[in-house]
């Protein structure tokens, strides 16, 4: 099946929000209100500065806007609810009513993602994939919101230890067929579930994350959206010996080719430059 007729049955509804797979790729930026995330952490953490970079995302082409108050960066330590909803509500409560992009609030927190969602944030995306919060999956039923599942090992402070898999695609499958299957029991609409796998969580930075881009098609498999998140990450700079900061032109290559191979939403730190290159991997495969 050609990748074009896979994302033809791709639509997500809910609450008079559409989101349709089948006419491109959608593009996700990434907004860290944190102080120590891996990439930006400081950057945006006054509120206003987070603010102005959401507009400035949107006026770039993003299609959704990922706001996140607590970093899930290797060795992360959590932090409370408290914390986490001080950092992300002041930013949605900015944004929600001016922007015309998609809100999403990527957290692990049921408590977060509630008042997130009723301050005006349209979707969940949970790392833990509805592990962590023995509440989330019941409260993301009850909204009728979407969420993203992302695979990882372990936590963010413990992901990165003993990283071991039988065989990585089979089992990251073998995973989301097990959540997907929990996430259905719980109440959670099956096409309102998106699935990531997780690149940076819990994999080794020489060879899993780039097993994972080569043979992302596999997933396709599930008959579900997939996000896939490389930008700036560290198995890049590992490639080629580079600081976070220059990672460029390796976070474009892993984009290109995470949508030639199937992915429906990339997760970035430069919307304006990753989306040129969305549409341009776009047009080629529908060419």
């Amino acid at each position: 099946m050609r990748n074009s007729d896979f994302r033809k049955n791709l639509i997500i509804e809910w609450k008079r929000k559409k989101i349709d797979f089948s006419t491109k790729t959608f593009i996700m930026g990434i907004l860290n209100v944190t102080p120590d995330s891996f990439s930006d952490g400081g950057k945006f953490f006054d509120p206003e500065k987070a603010v102005e970079q959401a507009f400035r995302m949107e006026e770039e082409g993003a299609d959704l806007i990922d706001i996140g108050g607590e970093s899930t960066r290797p060795g992360a330590k959590p932090v409370s609810v408290e914390v986490e909803l001080n950092r992300v509500v002041p930013v949605i409560k900015a944004i929600a009513k001016k922007v015309k992009v998609l809100i999403s609030i990527d957290t692990r927190k049921a408590a977060v993602a509630k008042v997130a969602l009723a301050e005006g944030a349209d979707l969940v995306n949970d790392v833990s994939a509805l592990r962590f919060d023995p509440k989330m999956a019941s409260l993301i039923a009850e909204e009728g919101v979407p969420v993203v599942l992302m695979h990882m090992k372990g936590t963010p402070e413990t992901m990165q230890e003993n990283i071991y898999y039988r065989e990585i695609i089979s089992d990251l499958i073998e995973f989301f067929k097990e959540r997907i299957s929990f996430a259905r029991q719980m109440g959670i609409e099956e096409k309102r579930i998106i699935i990531d796998p997780g690149i940076g969580f819990g994999k080794s930075i020489e060879k899993d994350n780039f097993t994972i881009l080569k043979n992302l098609a596999k997933f396709t498999e599930l008959g579900k959206p997939i996000m896939v998140g490389p930008s700036r990450k560290a198995f890049l700079g590992h490639l080629l010996n580079l600081p976070v900061d220059d990672r460029e032109e390796a976070t474009a290559a892993a984009v290109a080719v995470a949508i030639m191979n199937g992915a429906n939403i990339v997760r970035v730190h430069d919307v304006k430059k990753m989306k040129r290159v969305a549409q341009v991997v776009d047009a080629i495969k529908m060419a």
